[in-house]
């Protein structure tokens, strides 16, 4: 099915960010293209009249993205240009698009010319990120991460239906760390079968130190209502026998059991784990 692409207005492009360790967020487009099965963000659909089910299938192009961004910025006082912007929140800001509007790198342009003094954090699943690598040096502190989930191609594939490789997403991470910048890994969501094969766990821990990444975020799976219905209709059809796999993930126990081993394998990697836990969603034990 091809993307539907439409083309559409903003008011405003950055916004206050609900992250917990970001200030600010910038998210040029609504929806993406890369329509994970497990992709939080499908709730975005809501705001362009889009069924959840059509994540993926979509994508709003905010095509004064560039100029609003630097009135915004430009609205923005002395303390709050030494806040953190971080792209995206609820979009890839380098899906397949990007490499036509470029909106994300001509608003990366927009902060180098102002000389922007706070973070700018950047979080993807795409190799494209690597076309910006001259702006990117002309910021102040940039702070750079992919999402890796898996070692297996295929699953990545299977999961992520049109990002990046998770091995073209490692090679990404080495080549932005062998430039100098500061990178991260986004072990996000951890995938449920990890807990049963903690090998896998530890195998993508070891690919990402072999990157030269020395930090990561990890997140549990987010199963609320919405993306359980969402995923778990995917998985039936696609996969049933691993379903089941996957339902389980939304319990206490299985939480639990996936910390411990994370613990051990991060220890064992020297990895930094960042904001010191592994992420939850306090909407996850609610039964739809």
């Amino acid at each position: 099915m091809p993307i539907r692409i439409k083309e559409i207005e903003a008011k405003h492009v950055l916004s206050e960010s609900k992250l917990p360790d970001a200030d600010y967020v910038v998210n040029p487009y609504t929806g993406c293209e890369f329509g994970c099965a497990y992709c939080y963000a499908s709730f975005m659909g809501r705001f362009v009249n889009e069924a959840i089910d059509d994540w993926g299938n979509y994508v709003y192009v905010k095509k004064n993205a560039v100029s609003v961004f630097e009135k915004d910025l430009a609205r923005m006082g002395p303390r709050e240009r030494t806040k953190s912007i971080f792209f995206s929140s609820v979009t890839d800001p380098y899906q397949g698009v990007e490499a036509k509007y470029k909106l994300t790198r001509g608003i990366l342009e927009v902060l180098a010319r102002n000389n922007y003094p706070g973070e700018v954090g950047i979080l993807t699943k795409s190799s494209m990120i690597t076309r910006d690598i001259d702006v990117l040096h002309k910021i102040a502190k940039p702070d750079l991460g992919m999402t890796v989930t898996t070692t297996d191609d295929n699953l990545s594939r299977f999961l992520e239906v049109r990002a990046s490789a998770t091995s073209a997403r490692l090679q990404t991470l080495k080549k932005l760390t062998d430039e100098g910048f500061r990178t991260f890994a986004f072990v996000g969501p951890l995938l449920p079968h990890f807990r049963y094969e903690p090998e896998l766990l530890d195998g993508l821990f070891g690919s990402i130190v072999g990157s030269g990444v020395k930090e990561v975020y990890v997140e549990h799976m987010n199963l609320n209502n919405y993306i359980r219905k969402r995923l778990l209709d995917y998985l039936k059809r696609t996969r049933p026998k691993v379903s089941a796999i996957y339902e389980e993930a939304a319990t206490d126990e299985h939480r639990k059991e996936l910390d411990k081993i994370v613990g051990e394998l991060l220890k064992k990697h020297g990895l930094k784990l960042r904001l010191m836990e592994v992420i939850r969603h306090n909407e996850w034990m609610k039964k739809g």
